[in-house]
């Protein structure tokens, strides 16, 4: 399987799992949903439903695929999806913070761009 290839399955994998981690945690009036674009490499964690009288609707997790590497430009989980990629063996430069300034990027231990 060639990287890219194993990168969407990966990126689809440990969205489902955060998915379900979410759902376990939901209120009967909040849905977790999981939307996988793999023709534009767009791959997104959706909430939708109510807080008490909130409405809510965010993307929790927003991954895409862009020149080979995985930009991560939504992550609003408490370890971050970066740790869970490493710790499947993508290496450091294959992952963008696109949710940092394109001037930080540079100052962390991840790609730039």
């Amino acid at each position: 399987m060639d990287k890219v290839n194993r990168y969407r399955q990966l990126i689809q994998d440990l969205l489902q799992a955060y998915a379900k981690q979410f759902s376990q945690a939901n209120t009967d009036q909040l849905e977790t949903h999981t939307v996988f674009d793999t023709t534009h490499d767009r791959y997104m964690v959706y909430r939708t439903g109510w807080w008490d009288t909130r409405r809510i609707h965010s993307a929790t997790l927003y991954v895409r695929l862009h020149e080979g590497k995985i930009w991560i430009e939504e992550d609003g989980t408490e370890e971050g999806l970066a740790t869970d990629l490493l710790a499947a063996g993508v290496p450091h430069d294959d992952i963008v913070l696109g949710f940092r300034h394109p001037e930080l990027r540079p100052l962390t231990d991840f790609a730039a761009a």
